[in-house]
C-alpha cells in the first residue's frame, strides 16, 4: 500500500500535462476537422469526446494537436487556458493511504477533477474502463466511478479506442456511451500522409539529432515513395499498421541508420536501407519496390555513389 499525504495531487503524480509539452511542430497535421469536432463536443454541456479508429492512424496525435492549439491560443475563447491531462489506466490501479483512510486512486482522481476548473482528462484505450475482466484494470469498474462526474459535466474527457474494441466493449455499456460523442477518425489519404511526413521531419531531426539534407522537392519525392510503397494492399495484414504510422516507422528507421553510422545527414542510402529492411510490407511487394526505388532515385544513387549491396 502506498503512503500519501492528502494534499498530494493525483494529476501531478500520475498525469502528463499535454498542454505544457514542448511541441517542435504541429502534432496533428491534416486533422483540423477532427480537432474541430473535439472542440465542439467539449463545449457541449455534459458531453465528452471519444475518438474511434483503426490502429496507427494518429488518434493520440489529434489530442496532442488540440493541446498544441490551446497552448498557442488557437481555440475559441471558451477553451483558452484549459489543460489536457493524459493518464494511463495502469497508473490508477491500487489504493493510497491518506491520514489513516484507504481510498482507490481513481476515487481520488475523480474528487480532484471535480474540484479543478478547465481540466480535460485524456485516457487512451478507453475500452479498458468498461472491461472489468482484464488485468489492465484489476477488476475495478472505472467507468461507473467516472459516470457521475461526466453526467454533471464536472469532468470533461477525451477517450480513444480502436474500432474493434469500441464495438466489442464500449457499445455494451450504453450508460457510459451516452456521455460521449463518437468522433470517427479515418485513415489519412496518400496526399495528406505526405504532408504529415513533411511536417514531422523537423520533429524527427530534433529528436534523433540528424537532418534530411535535401531540397524540399527531393524530400517530397522521398515521402511520396514511402507512402506509395505502403498503401493498403501492400501491408502485412497481421501488423495492422496504417497511414501515417506505417510510413513514420520507415522514415524513423532511416534516421536511425544515419545515427548508427555517425552521419550528421540522412542520405539516400539510409532511406534505401530502411526500405530494404521494412517489416511491414509483403516480401514480394518489397522486392518490386526496391527495384522501383533504384529507378526513381537513380540520379541520387549515382551522385552519392551508393553501394546497393549494403542493406544494413
Amino acid at each position: 500500500m502506498e503512503e500519501l499525504h492528502l494534499e498530494i495531487s493525483m494529476i501531478e503524480r500520475y498525469g502528463e500535462n499535454l498542454t505544457q509539452k514542448n511541441y517542435i511542430t504541429d502534432p496533428a497535421i491534416c486533422r483540423d476537422n477532427e480537432i474541430k469536432q473535439c472542440i465542439l463536443t467539449l463545449l457541449t454541456p455534459e458531453k465528452s469526446a471519444l475518438l474511434v479508429g483503426k490502429p496507427g492512424i494518429g488518434k493520440t496525435a489529434i489530442v496532442e494537436g488540440l493541446a498544441y492549439r490551446i497552448q498557442k491560443n488557437l481555440v475559441p475563447d471558451a477553451l483558452k487556458g484549459w489543460e489536457i491531462i493524459k493518464i494511463n489506466i495502469t497508473s490508477l490501479l491500487g489504493s493510497v493511504n491518506t491520514d489513516g483512510q484507504t481510498e482507490n486512486r481513481i476515487d481520488l482522481l475523480v474528487k480532484e477533477l471535480n474540484q479543478r476548473d478547465k481540466t480535460i482528462l485524456f485516457i487512451d484505450e478507453t475500452h479498458v474502463l468498461v472491461n472489468k475482466n482484464t488485468s489492465q484494470n484489476g477488476g475495478i469498474d472505472f467507468a461507473n466511478m467516472l459516470k457521475a462526474g461526466l453526467d454533471r459535466g464536472s469532468i470533461k474527457m477525451i477517450g480513444a479506442t480502436t474500432t474493434e474494441e469500441y464495438e466489442t466493449y464500449i457499445l455494451r455499456d450504453r450508460a457510459f456511451l451516452r456521455r460521449f460523442q463518437k468522433i470517427e477518425v479515418l485513415e489519412t489519404d496518400k496526399k495528406s500522409t505526405v504532408k504529415i511526413l513533411m511536417g514531422t521531419l523537423p520533429k524527427l531531426e530534433k529528436q534523433i539529432g540528424v537532418s534530411l539534407a535535401y531540397s524540399e522537392f527531393i524530400k517530397e519525392r522521398i515521402m511520396t515513395f514511402i507512402v506509395e510503397m505502403t498503401d493498403e494492399y501492400k501491408r502485412v495484414y497481421e501488423i495492422a499498421s496504417r497511414y501515417p504510422d506505417i510510413c513514420l516507422t520507415i522514415l524513423s528507421n532511416a534516421f536511425t541508420y544515419a545515427l548508427y553510422e555517425n552521419e550528421k545527414n540522412v542520405k539516400i542510402k539510409h532511406i534505401y536501407q530502411a526500405i530494404c529492411n521494412a517489416k511491414n510490407i509483403y516480401e514480394d511487394v518489397k522486392k518490386k519496390e526496391i527495384e522501383r526505388f533504384k529507378i526513381e532515385f537513380h540520379d541520387l544513387i549515382i551522385e552519392e555513389n551508393v553501394n546497393l549491396e549494403e542493406r544494413g
